[in-house]
């Protein structure tokens, strides 16, 4: 298990669902022998996003490999392959070629967002429920995404270090939508080249999907372990509606994920307010920006909330 860890540490090997935590160090848990699933998540919850699916139809062996390698690390552990219920072709594709003796189920997940959300996939299949202050091995879980895990076997069998990923460049502003294995360093622009360049005027760029992801001020920037998909879109209608004065319809209290009340704590950060942002449990946001989709004003609600997160979070580290 030490020389598979060191592989995987001299790999560069990071989560590349989007949080880029190392992955040598989600696998060196406290107590090893308490970790009892493996999951791989191959939700891919976000709209536009098909990086994932491209991974699991196509190299459906390597995922497997790459979980069978983990599986080696904890005995004691089962895997999950959680796959939502509209990639029905992956999922059969999964279940031909495990074996009864691979101890690794194929877990059909129901086509919602957030889905893909570390704590919610953790609740979907085991039931238990972790907080901001909880790591997933708390709850005897690993999860690692697709794309993670296909680097693991490469780095582990093949010697290969982490140096390319597959992104989904799309939106209505593509001439011709695609998936690329692309090289990390990569410039945006060039990828953008690769399908067929720019379609009319863009007016937003985004890194990432449509709710989590972050919008570009220039195309001169470098594709890293963790880019996703670059979505261009002709229509910036987040930037054409003026946010007004929140009207308490609770819809974001409604959508929300983790329980929170996203527009009480968007206002604690608006006014710097930190100690009673986290007291309103502000740190449990998964910042999946569902509160700001349904918002009738139109508030900013996830990117006021993250960024008081980020202070928080930085303030509680020291």
């Amino acid at each position: 298990a030490g020389t598979i860890r060191n592989k995987i540490k001299e790999a560069g090997i990071v989560g590349m669902g989007g949080a880029g935590f190392p992955t040598h160090v989600k696998i060196s848990p406290k107590d090893p022998s308490a970790i009892d699933h493996i999951l791989v998540n191959g939700a891919e919850c976000e709209p536009y996003l098909t990086s994932d699916y491209r991974r699991m139809i196509e190299e459906p062996e390597k995922v497997i490999g790459g979980l069978k390698i983990m599986l080696h690390m904890f005995p004691r552990a089962k895997g999950v392959i959680c796959i939502e219920d509209n990639k029905p072709d992956c999922i059969v594709k999964f279940r031909e070629l495990l074996l009864p003796e691979d101890n690794i189920e194929v877990l059909e997940l129901k086509t919602k967002y957030p889905q893909g959300a570390e704590r919610m996939l953790i609740y979907a299949v085991t039931g238990e429920t972790i907080n901001s202050s909880m790591l997933p091995a708390d709850a005897g879980c690993i999860v690692d995404n697709v794309d993670t895990v296909v680097s693991i076997y490469e780095a582990v069998a093949e010697g290969k270090p982490l140096m390319q990923r597959i992104v989904t460049v799309t939106g209505d502003g593509v001439n011709t939508p695609s998936n690329f294995r692309a090289p990390v360093g990569m410039d945006f622009q060039e990828l953008l080249d690769a399908a067929g360049g720019l379609k009319g005027t863009v007016e937003k760029v985004i890194s990432g999907g449509p709710m989590m992801g972050f919008a570009m001020f220039t195309l001169d920037t470098p594709i890293t372990k963790t880019s996703s998909s670059i979505l261009c879109l002709t229509k910036d209608e987040v930037a054409a509606n003026e946010p007004s004065a929140c009207i308490n319809c609770g819809r974001c209290v409604e959508v929300c994920p983790s329980r929170i009340i996203p527009s009480r704590l968007a206002d604690f950060a608006e006014h710097h307010n930190e100690e009673a942002f986290t007291k309103w449990e502000g740190l449990e946001c998964v910042e999946c920006g569902s509160c700001s989709y349904v918002c009738p004003a139109k508030r900013h609600l996830k990117q006021a909330i993250g960024a008081m997160r980020k202070i928080a979070l930085a303030n509680k580290k020291k």
